[in-house]
């Protein structure tokens, strides 16, 4: 049986969506589009719009980004009649999200920098709101998500950009379907399945997946309230479906109970997005007085806020005292974020009983971040007791169940005690299945001999596990050693970052000194931070799985304890060391300043300005960074703190980043099976725990030869007939890479384990990486290309490591080789500049100057200079040929290149053709000149500045 075309699974779409209450039309062009919004329009708003009046809501339509376009579609509208009158009208009923006109066409034509026409696209009173683009079975999903992106590029934004009001996107290959917001900025790794309620996907566009989820009250729902717009970043964001039904969930209990719970969704799932768009739903619920966001650190209000703040600008004050706080709960404030040490002192101490005894029989939602911490006590119970009327609602990555409950002085009190029912569950396993968290790659090191009467005996560490054995200077360095021989290997040469956490605060300051002493020696160049709390010896004795509180209310005076007082100095002496690094000027001198660094120490590990920061318990919750790939571990963990401390590693970035990395130097590896298993099941762990190293060896030598069946030699690439085979083969080394990529971070790695030598893997990366730039260079040929959508995964290639000094270190060895072996040191560089996808468009450059300038150096130490004034004067050269050939303003040319390397955005066709001097192109040339012009500035900036000097 063949393969179901693209043509016949759009007309079975468009058939199945026309049962479903869309009115099938036919809309060629964009004249059409404009016609029939006209008409939409009128009839949703029950009003009729003479041309110019039209004109006029199109001038509305017309302006803004798509972030802008966004909120103009969400908003009340007015124009001035022609007869001066006032008319308001909507493009969208939000409120009665349900009561709007559908339609489905297919095939609309938009001529843009190119033609394009798009598959499925779906209106909403005239206006395409979801555009589906289809392919036919076998091919990739994500070749239809960058065919989205062309025409991002070429379409969308042409005349009168009406694209541009696309809210979500759908991709289908008819067997796997996915959505994601209209935000160009996103990775595939950023579009998701719908489920049903139990986070079963529906996978099958024509079965399951569009009766759902494009059913036309659905659809409405999802764009109207389920989509956020991001303020901070000015982009579209949807709820992934777990996000959806626990959302639903609690708006029900709202409703129609008075009863709370608890909604179980997996570390890094997007919490803090799901809670947000529960908050601002419920707090528009007629009933509620006033939805209370709680959490349980003074990083997570200020972090809280600030997300909170970035999906609706403005949307809540932060508390920044319980006086601050107390205010809020008397105005008109209807969210509040706040933490629960401030709302218990609020409801406890009498000069603020007054004004918030008030507020004791409204009706009040509380919902509490991270549940599972220290909300288990006393001020749980006495919130819930102080407020007659309130419903509590609690979100955790890690609930609490009888089998990790610790006793306190309540007994031990469960998830499901405090809060109820859970209302909807979403685990690690559902979330690494839907790849929107990694798996994590765990290798425990370290093994202790025991000297007995009669024999060494091999025992695991948790055996002998004494503060004398784990505390010794001679394993503390052993394992900084390891770390160091490693770290490299781990974070793909510094492209991430990691942390290390370790068992008290003594033990990290020797960890610290350690460090510290071989970096004077010159052994390593990583950069180094720590922070932790000195009021008390935070001390992981029981290992119980919570993680003590760290405290920012520091005295402005040391204590007069000597162990507080030396942790302390040792502290400032750290900060000191920070300070000298970064130019900052922090201390511990008051609470506001050791605040301060630990805000810093955050935003410099998620920027990948420090290498390791070591830690004790801080951090390792509520901490996310995408760029933090690897946990070093030298502490006892359990339960709920081992997953979340495990967890800080496996946040979603890119192909490179293929898991989170573990480095276990204790035996936590039953701990870490009771873990898994405990919030997922016994069948978990093979699913949250990478293969052993092995097994990627097979997997890899199987794909070699599947290769090598394709293209035999590296030759036969030069050789392939079709782009059919040019994409066969593109495909079969992207596989490779992917597993090299993730066999790479094992210590265990090594080329010769494998059946595919290091040079072959090299030279058939240099082939790829042709067939990459004939792609990218022969973009403005009027034929699409099947290779125009396929993703190179060029972040699998790219290796940060290799810059200026890289290469100049080359050329020195290459200067000071032997005759015998000048040409394998001039090979290895040629094949570096060929292998590199950053530095191809300088290869040319590099060879010319070890051809003809570096015989002329009398001494490799006179390399640098006579190189940086070859490239000066390449690139004096390149800029002046590119002003004078193509008539551009100097000055303007330099000043928009600057602007360009400054936002990392390519500047527009406009912004481009202001820089040519003399009789500007007419209409007809624009478009050609634009592109062109747009070619040659980029090839320039990446030729002589981009991914050089880093």
């Amino acid at each position: 049986m063949s393969k179901q075309s693209e043509q016949i699974l759009e007309e079975q779409l468009v058939e199945q969506l026309g049962t479903m209450g869309y009115s099938k039309v036919l809309i060629p062009d964009e004249k059409a589009l404009l016609s029939n919004l006209k008409s939409q329009l009128e009839k949703h708003n029950n009003i009729t719009f003479s041309d110019k009046e039209f004109d006029r809501v199109l001038n509305i339509l017309n302006k803004g980004s798509v972030f802008e376009k966004a909120k103009t579609l969400r908003q009340k509208q007015h124009i001035i009649r022609d007869n001066g009158d006032n008319l308001y009208f909507e493009f969208i009923n939000t409120e009665h999200w349900c009561k709007n006109q559908y339609q489905v066409t297919h095939q609309v034509t938009v001529e843009g920098t190119y033609k394009n026409r798009y598959d499925v696209t779906l209106l909403i009173n005239g206006l395409p709101l979801v555009q589906i683009e289809l392919k036919r079975r076998g091919l990739e999903l994500k070749e239809a998500f960058n065919q989205i992106n062309r025409y991002q590029r070429h379409s969308f934004g042409a005349n009168a950009a009406l694209f541009q009001y696309v809210q979500l996107f759908v991709i289908s290959n008819g067997v796997n379907t996915k959505y994601y917001a209209n935000n160009k900025h996103q990775s595939f790794k950023q579009t998701f399945y719908w489920t049903d309620i139990e986070n079963n996907r529906l996978t099958n566009v024509l079965n399951g997946f569009t009766s759902d989820f494009l059913e036309p009250c659905h659809i409405s729902k999802m764009i109207c309230k389920y989509i956020v717009l991001n303020e901070a970043q000015k982009i579209l964001m949807v709820l992934r479906p777990y996000q959806y039904y626990a959302v639903e969930n609690m708006i029900d209990k709202v409703k129609n109970s008075t009863n709370g719970g608890y909604i179980w969704h997996t570390t890094g799932s997007g919490k803090t997005l799901t809670s947000f768009k529960a908050s601002q739903i419920i707090m528009n619920i007629p009933i509620v007085k006033k939805v209370v966001f709680v959490v349980d650190r003074k990083d997570l209000d200020y972090q809280t806020t600030k997300e909170f703040n970035s999906f609706s600008k403005g949307s809540i004050d932060g508390t920044d005292n319980t006086k601050a706080l107390v205010k809020q709960f008397s105005d008109d404030t209807k969210l509040i974020v706040t933490t629960i040490q401030k709302l218990n002192t609020a409801i406890s101490k009498q000069q603020y009983l007054s004004k918030m005894e008030a507020l004791q029989n409204e009706r009040m939602v509380f919902i509490f971040d991270e549940c599972h911490r220290s909300q288990f006590g006393e001020t749980h119970n006495r919130i819930k007791a102080f407020f007659n009327n309130s419903q509590m609602f609690g979100f955790t990555g890690t609930p609490i169940f009888a089998d990790n409950a610790v006793k306190n002085e309540l007994g031990k009190r469960t998830t499901k005690e405090l809060f109820g029912e859970c209302l909807h569950k979403y685990v690690i396993t559902d979330a690494i299945k839907d790849e929107n968290v990694l798996k994590f790659a765990v290798e425990y090191v370290g093994r202790y001999k025991q000297k007995s009467s009669e024999a060494e005996i091999d025992i695991e560490v948790e055996d002998i596990d004494t503060t004398e054995l784990m505390e010794s200077q001679d394993r503390l360095e052993k394992i900084t050693d390891h770390i160091l021989a490693n770290h490299l290997r781990k974070t793909y040469n510094k492209t991430f970052t990691a942390m290390f956490c370790v068992s008290s605060v003594d033990t990290l300051i020797k960890y610290y000194e350690i460090f510290q002493t071989k970096k004077e020696a010159g052994e390593h160049n990583l950069k180094i931070a720590t922070i932790f709390s000195f009021g008390t010896n935070e001390n992981d004795a029981d290992a119980n799985g919570f993680m003590q509180e760290e405290n920012f209310a520091i005295a402005a005076e040391p204590d007069s304890d000597y162990t507080t007082k030396h942790t302390r100095d040792k502290l400032d002496e750290y900060i000191g060391h920070y300070n000298l690094m970064f130019n900052t000027k922090f201390s511990t001198k008051d609470s506001t300043s050791f605040y301060n660094y630990y805000n810093d120490i955050s935003k410099k590990v998620k920027e990948r300005k420090i290498d390791i920061l070591l830690v004790v318990n801080m951090f390792l919750t509520g901490f996310d960074s995408k760029t933090l790939n690897t946990l070093y571990v030298d502490k006892n963990l359990k339960y709920h703190g081992l997953i979340q401390a495990y967890s800080r590693t496996n946040r979603i970035l890119n192909e490179q980043k293929a898991q989170g990395n573990i480095i276990v130097f204790r035996n936590l590896k039953k701990n870490t099976d009771d873990a898994i298993t405990l919030f997922s099941n016994k069948e978990a762990i093979d699913e949250i725990i990478m293969q052993p190293y092995d097994n990627y060896i097979d997997d890899f030598n199987e794909l070699y030869k599947e290769l090598l069946e394709l293209v035999p030699t590296v030759d036969s690439v030069n050789d392939l007939q079709t782009e059919d085979d040019e994409l066969e083969f593109v495909k079969a080394f992207r596989a490779l890479m992917r597993i090299k990529n993730t066999m790479s971070t094992f210590t265990d790695f090594d080329w010769d384990d494998l059946d595919m030598p290091e040079q072959t893997f090299e030279d058939y990366k240099s082939k790829y990486l042709d067939l990459y730039d004939k792609v990218k260079t022969n973009h403005q040929r009027e034929k699409v290309s099947i290779l125009d959508d396929v993703d190179f995964e060029l972040e699998l290639i790219h290796r940060d490591e290799i810059n200026v000094a890289y290469i100049l270190s080359l050329l020195a060895e290459l200067k000071d080789a032997t005759p015998k072996d000048k040409a394998q040191k001039q090979k290895q560089i040629i094949d570096l500049l060929s292998g590199e996808a950053h530095l191809r468009s300088k290869r040319e450059l590099i060879e010319r100057f070890i051809s003809e300038n570096l015989p002329l150096i009398p001494d490799s130490s006179e390399i640098k200079d006579a190189f940086d004034q070859f490239w000066q004067e390449e690139q004096t050269k390149a800029f002046d040929s590119l002003v004078k050939e193509e008539n551009l303003s100097a000055i303007k040319t330099q000043k928009l290149i600057e602007d360009y390397l400054f936002s990392e955005k390519e500047p527009l066709r406009d912004e481009i053709l202001a820089l040519v001097e003399g009789e500007k192109p007419s209409v007809l040339k624009r478009k050609k000149l634009g592109d062109k012009l747009l070619k040659r500035i980029v090839n320039f900036v990446d030729t002589f500045v981009s991914a050089w000097e880093k």
